[in-house]
């Protein structure tokens, strides 16, 4: 009988062993890797304050707050901190879009009377889809349209600030970014669903993707946990910005969240719980114009190239703030970095930081 002896073999797999837990001691650490990232660019754009969470296939792989919520409270910003997330709201209402065209309430292709009767007809037809997708000729914000303080008491009377206006081209010849055209998509989300705009968002978005620190940003009342904004000038100095009122703006950039209530909106997008598959590839094929010219946006999402993956997703600005939400779809993992002042490189930043979390 010929012995086997195993001491060479246990001696091969520890030296494998070895060389596996030495090769894993000697990867960097992601989160600090990432850390210093977010701390070197916050502190070259004079940001006071932050939060970054990063998630993947439902679990939370990081969250944290950076520099100071409230400059003259010194309140930390926290995971807990509401910022606002700008044209990040486009990419929330998108899906209660998504969500009526599955349901068969809402025909993306139909004019948006069909929706919004009180909207005037114009020179060509516009339709949902062309809303969604800034191809519909609406113009976008001026300077003077930015800082709001009118408050409008519903979603249908915040469209007299912008519906007389002319069509910038024919709905379809090309891509025009417009957040008029999401004021819009709100009136057309009241009129699919039969409910308030910002309660449909509510129960239909927010509270089945467990979204709890996700709302309105209603400048009037008090909010727990809401950050102060800030504008900060070129020579680092940090002010305060005027005051705004966003009932004009809900649909399209009126909404404030959390780092970690947008991960779990992404996860959510691609569970299959929320949305399904056709509704997803009905959010993220990109348009084309009549002529046949990509546009790199879908409905509501951003679509572009990372490292030869799909990256979805939308950046975000308002007053005093400034916001990133990537997804990489193959990977489940979700980069949503929300800061308090105005301040460029965001979407940089989060390309930077996902390849860092997206292998296991």
């Amino acid at each position: 009988m010929t012995r086997i002896t195993w001491r060479p073999l246990l001696l091969a797999a520890a030296v494998v062993a070895i060389a596996g837990n030495s090769a894993r001691a000697q990867r960097p650490d992601p989160i600090v890797t990432a850390r210093a990232k977010v701390t070197a660019y916050l502190a070259a754009q004079h940001v006071p304050g932050a939060t970054v969470a990063v998630g993947r296939a439902g679990r939370m792989l990081w969250s944290e707050g950076f520099g100071m919520a409230h400059l003259e409270h010194r309140v930390p910003a926290t995971p807990h901190t509401k910022f606002r997330i700008g044209s990040i709201s486009k990419t929330l209402t998108s899906v209660a879009v998504a969500r009526l065209w599955a349901d068969g309430k809402l025909d993306l292709d139909a004019p948006v009377q069909r929706y919004a009767p009180t909207f005037p007809v114009k020179e060509h037809p516009i339709t949902t889809r062309q809303l969604a997708g800034h191809l519909s000729g609406l113009p976008h914000y001026n300077a003077v349209d930015l800082v709001n303080a009118v408050h409008y008491e519903s979603v249908t009377a915040a469209l007299a600030k912008f519906q007389d206006r002319p069509l910038l081209f024919k709905p379809g010849e090309r891509f025009a970014y417009s957040s008029f055209g999401w004021n819009l998509i709100s009136v057309v989300v009241e009129g699919a669903s039969g409910e308030n705009f910002l309660e449909h968002m509510r129960s239909r978005i927010f509270e089945p993707f467990g979204m709890r620190d996700t709302e309105a940003d209603d400048y009037a009342r008090i909010i727990e946990h809401r950050t102060g904004f800030y504008q900060v000038r070129p020579d680092g100095r940090a002010l305060n910005p005027p005051a705004v009122d966003n009932s004009d703006v809900w649909a399209g950039g009126g909404f404030l969240s959390t780092a970690e209530d947008l991960v779990r909106f992404g996860h959510g997008v691609m569970t299959g719980s929320v949305v399904d598959a056709r509704s997803r590839d009905v959010l993220f094929t990109p348009l084309t114009t009549a002529a046949g010219a990509p546009t790199g946006y879908g409905l509501g999402w951003r679509v572009k190239d990372l490292d030869g993956r799909l990256a979805v997703g939308h950046g975000g600005s308002h007053i005093g703030a400034t916001a990133e939400f990537l997804l990489l779809p193959t990977d489940d993992l979700v980069v949503v970095i929300l800061t308090n002042a105005n301040n460029r490189g965001l979407e940089a930043l989060a390309r930077e930081i996902a390849p860092l979390f997206s292998t296991p």
